[in-house]
């Protein structure tokens, strides 16, 4: 199984290229990719953690030239900088958004605020793992509520687990790792049953690929019900995973709780001048969306001609019913060359794939056929 991208990894991969990954050159593309992804050969096609293929666009990468240029200095004024950039996205004030080393970042934060010995957090089974993960390290009671038949949210069990010792309850919306959505007004109906001394964190690291029109942000939900925080990353559509920027939206008082428990200086110069330029990009986004939801729309028709179920996504993931248990058919696809997603307990059938470019997930396509043939019925 490969390594995940820790900020350790990503520094010695980031020293080991020289730099030279940012010049978008083949050799250290490759470089990068033997060491983010440890034992992985120079040529594995990467399909394992939700990254965009793509690569930041052209304008980030020129503005994180440019700003490498001032490495040398604390980038506490680009920081303000984009958290007014930000702010004026989401049609907010500048103290109502909080930056972090990556959304991960922005979920401990939660944690640390909200959460602690005595507390409770409930999130979905499955889901991101992180804000459990980090609860428990604060001798936090995780409570797992289980998705429902169609692989979503159970939002009327989530909000009946909250009670007066909880101090947070995540949504992940959409859903990693199923891919799945909530709507506007379920979302809006949880927040209005939830109580108001619970913390509503709800992570949109994958709102960008959403095609679904009965979706909805819950940034609208925040004025009404100061208890919803809303996370956001430049990791997955922006194409930054290994630069590390999220951030979270909310109101005054739960964002401030949050930032104490930042570390300081947690954004660097060269990530806060690409995020700004693709936040500038208007056409980044859309162009986006499009090419990578076009390539899954093509991959989910090929696991149908294939006999394949797979569970609908609007994100730039699917998971597909490989039929057995997941773990011989990664290690399959791993003497392929190719590294595919982890194993989920709870779905232990279901194979998580990222969408690459169009050629890596036909290879991906060709490769299941062999690995793991669909059986006569």
């Amino acid at each position: 199984m490969p390594m995940p991208l820790t900020r350790r990894s990503f520094a010695a991969a980031f020293g080991a290229a020289t730099g030279a990954a940012l010049l978008d050159s083949r050799p250290a593309r490759a470089a990068m990719l033997a060491a983010v992804h440890r034992g992985a050969p120079d040529d594995a096609i990467v399909l394992s953690y939700n990254e965009n293929p793509y690569g930041p666009s052209a304008g980030a990468l020129e503005a994180a030239r440019r700003a490498a240029n001032i490495g040398n200095r604390y980038p506490d004024a680009a920081d303000d900088e984009i958290r007014a950039v930000i702010a004026k996205h989401h049609a907010v004030a500048p103290d109502r958004v909080t930056l972090g080393c990556g959304s991960s970042e922005i979920l401990q934060m939660a944690d640390t605020a909200f959460t602690g010995k005595g507390k409770k957090a409930v999130a979905a089974e499955p889901t991101f793992e992180a804000v459990l993960d980090f609860a428990r390290v604060l001798s936090t009671e995780p409570v797992k509520v289980p998705l429902t038949a169609d692989f979503r949210h159970d939002l009327t069990k989530m909000a009946a687990a909250c009670d007066s010792a909880t101090g947070l309850v995540y949504v992940c919306n959409p859903n990693n790792p199923t891919g799945t959505v909530m709507t506007g007004d379920e979302v809006a109906s949880f927040a209005a049953n939830v109580p108001p001394s619970v913390t509503i964190l709800v992570d949109e690291a994958y709102h960008h690929f959403v095609e679904d029109p009965r979706y909805r942000t819950a940034c609208e939900l925040i004025d009404q019900h100061p208890n919803v925080v809303v996370a956001r990353t430049f990791s997955k559509i922006y194409g930054m995973a290994g630069l590390r920027l999220g951030y979270a939206v909310g109101s005054k008082e739960r964002i401030a709780a949050m930032a104490k428990y930042a570390t300081f200086s947690n954004a660097n110069a060269v990530v806060l001048a690409a995020a700004r330029a693709s936040l500038e990009d208007t056409n980044l986004v859309p162009r986006m969306r499009k090419t990578m939801n076009d390539t899954r729309r093509w991959l989910v028709a090929e696991m149908a001609k294939q006999g394949r179920r797979t569970i609908p996504s609007e994100t730039n993931f699917v998971m597909i019913d490989v039929g057995g248990d997941v773990t011989p058919v990664i290690a399959g696809f791993r003497q392929k060359n190719i590294l595919v997603g982890r194993k989920f307990p709870s779905l232990s059938n279901w194979l998580r794939i990222t969408i690459g470019k169009p050629e890596e997930v036909q290879a991906f396509a060709a490769a299941l056929k062999e690995i793991a043939p669909v059986k006569a019925a």
